[in-house]
């Protein structure tokens, strides 16, 4: 099982010793880090760096895939979520995922966001209603769409359809909420409000993105790493990284030497 809301602590969450291979390949070489609650960690580096093979272990999304491996520890209030009698469904309730693309389902506004609850056994129309509300004005969409829930969400921009995939993660009350590229199909416009929720979200959830963009790193995240072909090759305040590098591979990524 994973942890109990009610236990949840602010302790880092502790990825020890992490591998990843894809059959031989190697993907995720021994990355170890504390990853903080409450706060933006950013992971940045080059394309086939394996930043988003260590998002997807957060949620074990990599189980999903033929030939993949995981070996190390991911502790999170005292429970290592990489260990196969963990229930990966439950984990998947508390750890939300928001892709590169938005991707909501064919359906209306607020049929996407009472998905999740519903399956989860709610189906009280109040409940459902309020829950609906509330995470709408969570990600900064409520303004916009309350007045046309019952519209397809089909129908809205794309940086709308990803704050909607933003409420639909929220709905079912995560406490993590991993971002996989969540503004590179969007637009300068939609980006910098997607930007804004990022750092509202911060104060009640942990918050883990994946990003190219460098400067969206240094805008919105606390804590930052720069992985190199599948090694983390530095960790720690996002103001050092950017500014102090102590790796001289991170200052020659950073000034664009290659990338």
């Amino acid at each position: 099982m994973p942890p109990d809301k009610k236990t949840q602590s602010h302790m880092p969450i502790k990825v020890n010793n992490v591998d990843v291979f894809y059959g031989s390949n190697h993907a995720i070489i021994n990355v170890s880090m504390d990853v903080h609650q409450k706060s933006v960690t950013a992971f940045i580096g080059p394309s086939g760096c394996g930043k988003s093979t260590l998002l997807r272990c957060f949620n074990r999304m990599n189980d999903e895939i033929i030939g993949c491996r995981t070996e190390g520890e991911i502790i999170w209030n005292n429970i290592n979520i990489l260990d196969k009698k963990v229930d990966p469904v439950p984990l998947r309730r508390q750890v939300g995922m928001v892709f590169q693309k938005p991707n909501p389902f064919p359906k209306s506004i607020y049929d996407n966001i009472a998905y999740g609850p519903r399956i989860q056994g709610i189906n009280d129309k109040k409940t459902l209603e309020a829950i609906v509300e509330k995470s709408l004005k969570d990600a900064a969409l409520h303004e916009e769409v309350g007045d046309r829930l019952n519209e397809s969400a089909l129908d809205l921009s794309g940086g709308q359809q990803q704050r909607l995939c933003i409420a639909r993660a929220l709905a079912i009350e995560p406490d993590i909420i991993l971002m996989d590229e969540p503004c590179s199909a969007l637009d300068p416009i939609a980006t910098a409000k997607i930007e804004d929720l990022i750092d509202k979200l911060k104060k009640d959830y942990t918050v883990i993105i994946v990003t190219h963009n460098m400067q969206q790193a240094a805008r919105v995240s606390e804590y930052t790493g720069f992985f190199y072909l599948g090694k983390l090759i530095e960790f720690g305040y996002t103001k050092q990284i950017f500014e102090r590098p102590k790796k001289e591979l991170t200052e020659n990524y950073m000034t664009g030497r290659f990338g």
